[in-house]
Protein backbone atom coordinates (compact mmCIF):
# COMPACT_ATOMS: atom_id res chain seq x y z
CA UNK A 1 0.00 0.00 0.00
CA UNK A 2 1.34 3.73 -1.42
CA UNK A 3 2.24 5.69 2.25
CA UNK A 4 2.91 9.40 2.67
CA UNK A 5 4.76 11.27 4.94
CA UNK A 6 3.94 15.40 5.47
CA UNK A 7 6.25 17.66 7.15
CA UNK A 8 7.73 20.97 7.55
CA UNK A 9 4.60 22.19 9.55
CA UNK A 10 5.23 24.52 12.55
CA UNK A 11 4.48 27.43 13.63
CA UNK A 12 4.18 30.59 11.61
CA UNK A 13 2.94 34.70 12.35
CA UNK A 14 0.58 36.07 10.15
CA UNK A 15 2.00 36.56 6.71
CA UNK A 16 4.80 34.44 7.28
CA UNK A 17 5.66 31.35 4.82
CA UNK A 18 5.89 27.82 5.58
CA UNK A 19 7.50 24.71 3.42
CA UNK A 20 5.90 21.52 3.76
CA UNK A 21 7.17 17.86 2.31
CA UNK A 22 5.35 15.08 1.27
CA UNK A 23 8.10 11.62 1.10
CA UNK A 24 5.76 9.27 -0.54
CA UNK A 25 6.94 5.29 -0.96
CA UNK A 26 5.76 1.88 -2.91
CA UNK A 27 4.86 3.72 -5.84
CA UNK A 28 6.20 2.69 -9.12
CA UNK A 29 8.27 5.85 -10.86
CA UNK A 30 5.92 5.30 -14.09
CA UNK A 31 3.04 5.38 -12.07
CA UNK A 32 4.39 8.51 -9.78
CA UNK A 33 4.71 10.37 -12.93
CA UNK A 34 1.47 10.55 -14.19
CA UNK A 35 -0.10 10.58 -10.56
CA UNK A 36 -2.58 13.31 -9.47
CA UNK A 37 -1.47 14.51 -5.84
CA UNK A 38 -2.43 16.50 -3.36
CA UNK A 39 -2.69 18.74 -0.56
CA UNK A 40 -5.38 18.45 2.04
CA UNK A 41 -6.04 20.55 5.61
CA UNK A 42 -8.31 19.46 8.32
CA UNK A 43 -9.10 23.01 10.94
CA UNK A 44 -10.48 21.94 14.24
CA UNK A 45 -14.23 21.48 14.07
CA UNK A 46 -14.17 21.77 9.90
CA UNK A 47 -13.99 18.98 7.52
CA UNK A 48 -11.04 17.77 5.89
CA UNK A 49 -10.50 19.58 2.55
CA UNK A 50 -8.12 19.58 0.06
CA UNK A 51 -6.66 23.00 -0.99
CA UNK A 52 -4.28 22.39 -3.64
CA UNK A 53 -3.84 19.28 -6.52
CA UNK A 54 -1.06 18.53 -9.27
CA UNK A 55 -0.98 16.16 -11.92
CA UNK A 56 -2.39 17.20 -15.70
CA UNK A 57 -2.39 20.49 -13.86
CA UNK A 58 -2.13 22.55 -10.82
CA UNK A 59 -5.48 23.72 -8.99
CA UNK A 60 -6.08 25.74 -5.18
CA UNK A 61 -8.82 25.87 -3.34
CA UNK A 62 -10.13 29.48 -3.51
CA UNK A 63 -9.30 29.88 0.07
CA UNK A 64 -5.59 29.69 -0.66
CA UNK A 65 -5.10 31.10 -4.41
CA UNK A 66 -2.32 32.84 -5.26
CA UNK A 67 -0.53 32.25 -1.86
CA UNK A 68 -0.10 28.65 -1.82
CA UNK A 69 1.94 26.83 -4.49
CA UNK A 70 2.51 23.28 -5.01
CA UNK A 71 4.73 21.41 -6.89
CA UNK A 72 6.29 17.79 -7.60
CA UNK A 73 9.37 16.51 -7.87
CA UNK A 74 9.19 12.85 -9.61
CA UNK A 75 12.84 12.15 -9.57
CA UNK A 76 12.64 12.06 -5.97
CA UNK A 77 9.12 10.96 -5.22
CA UNK A 78 8.10 13.77 -3.57
CA UNK A 79 6.06 16.63 -3.62
CA UNK A 80 5.33 19.87 -1.72
CA UNK A 81 3.20 22.99 -0.57
CA UNK A 82 5.01 26.48 -0.28
CA UNK A 83 2.65 28.33 1.66
CA UNK A 84 3.04 32.24 2.18
CA UNK A 85 0.88 35.52 3.45
CA UNK A 86 -0.24 32.63 5.91
CA UNK A 87 -3.26 33.60 7.55
CA UNK A 88 -4.57 32.64 10.96
CA UNK A 89 -7.77 30.76 9.32
CA UNK A 90 -4.78 28.82 7.51
CA UNK A 91 -4.50 26.79 10.51
CA UNK A 92 -5.37 22.97 10.16
CA UNK A 93 -3.50 19.29 10.46
CA UNK A 94 -1.50 19.51 6.58
CA UNK A 95 -2.20 16.04 4.69
CA UNK A 96 -0.58 14.69 1.79
CA UNK A 97 -2.18 12.32 -0.26
CA UNK A 98 -3.38 11.18 -3.87
CA UNK A 99 -6.36 12.36 -5.68
CA UNK A 100 -8.70 10.62 -5.33
CA UNK A 101 -7.31 10.13 -1.85
CA UNK A 102 -6.95 6.79 -0.30
CA UNK A 103 -6.94 5.17 2.70
CA UNK A 104 -3.25 5.92 3.69
CA UNK A 105 -3.75 9.41 5.63
CA UNK A 106 -0.80 9.28 8.07
CA UNK A 107 0.05 11.76 10.71
CA UNK A 108 -0.21 14.90 8.91
CA UNK A 109 1.91 18.01 10.00
CA UNK A 110 0.06 20.74 12.05
CA UNK A 111 0.35 24.39 10.87
CA UNK A 112 -0.44 26.84 13.68
CA UNK A 113 -0.01 30.74 12.30
CA UNK A 114 -0.97 33.31 15.45
CA UNK A 115 0.64 36.18 16.65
Amino acid sequence: QVQFVASGGGLAQPGGSLRLSCITSRFITSVFNVQEFGWYREAPGKQRELVARIGRSIDYADSVKGRFTITKDNARKRFYLQMNSLKPEDTAVYYCNKVPASDSWGQGTQVTVSS
